[in-house]
């Protein structure tokens, strides 16, 4: 059995795959944008510990995962909020906290500011949401071509720690990347030049800094695929925020400060 296939949900017209663990006021994890990702690739180390004092929900959103790839659809924030909004409605859930991952990051704070009474607390961690100039490691990610030397350069540019980038996790997320519609969908959504994909997911800094929510930001110093400087710039935006850096930590400091990662976000939405 794949683990990385949960239930199953029809949001709007989009048969969506999710995890949901846990009793509670609920948290909607919203994962990254590599190639081959999907939310429990992203979460599997946050899910269960998250999930003791709450409700976790991670879905596979659009183009990504296990969730469905409707044909035509054009790919972009629009499409991927609107399918939050149905997920979210499918579910029955009229306010969440949500924790995004970079992609997920900006997904997650566009939400907030276009539902602001259907988010509760929002945790942004290595996190797109303000413009910046694309990192190389970013423009690396998203203009992935399949082959298992590409993922292993790819992994060297999300990790800080070597020692996590090992031949058995190229090899799966290779093979994660080239399953049926995978790469089809995802190189579909940021097309060169990717400075575009940038511009599109970021939210008017003029609306961040009427951002009414408390925010958590968590950021790896070491990061090469969005610059520190982009959460240091969300917290000088963003009112209620506080900003929590990781050092000797590149993008995934949810796999990388696992427990730390874990116990912060517990703190702050029990708080």
């Amino acid at each position: 059995m794949n683990p990385e296939i949960g239930k199953s949900i029809a949001a709007g017209k989009i048969l969506t795959n999710y995890h949901d663990v846990g009793e509670g006021f609920p948290a909607v994890l919203i994962h990254g944008s590599g190639p081959g990702v999907s939310a429990w690739a992203n979460w599997r180390l946050n899910i269960a510990p998250l999930a003791q004092h709450r409700r976790v929900i991670a879905p596979d959103m659009a183009g990504f995962g296990f969730t469905q790839r409707p044909q035509g659809v054009v790919y972009g924030k629009s499409l991927w909020l609107n399918h939050l909004s149905d997920f979210l409605d499918a579910l029955g859930l009229e306010q969440v906290d949500l924790i995004g991952n970079s992609f997920g990051g900006g997904l997650g704070l566009a939400f907030a500011l276009k539902y602001p009474e259907r988010v509760r607390r929002l945790v942004l961690m290595g996190s797109v949401g303000v413009s910046f100039p694309i990192t190389p490691g970013l423009d690396a990610v998203w203009g992935y071509q399949p082959s298992l030397k590409a993922m292993r350069e790819l992994l060297d540019i999300f990790a800080y720690d070597r020692s996590l980038v090992n031949d058995e996790l190229a090899e799966l997320r290779y093979r994660a990347s080239i399953r049926p519609g995978f790469q089809e969908s995802f190189s579909a959504m940021f097309p060169a030049p990717r400075q575009a994909g940038v511009d599109a997911l970021a939210s008017p800094e003029a609306d961040i800094a009427k951002l009414p929510h408390e925010t958590l930001i968590i950021h790896g110093r070491e990061d090469r695929v969005i610059p520190p400087e982009a959460s240091q710039r969300l917290f000088a935006l963003i009112p209620r925020a506080e900003l929590h850096m990781f050092g000797r930590c590149g993008h995934w400091t949810q796999i990388e400060h696992t427990n730390r990662f874990n116990s912060l976000v517990d703190s702050f939405l029990t708080a």
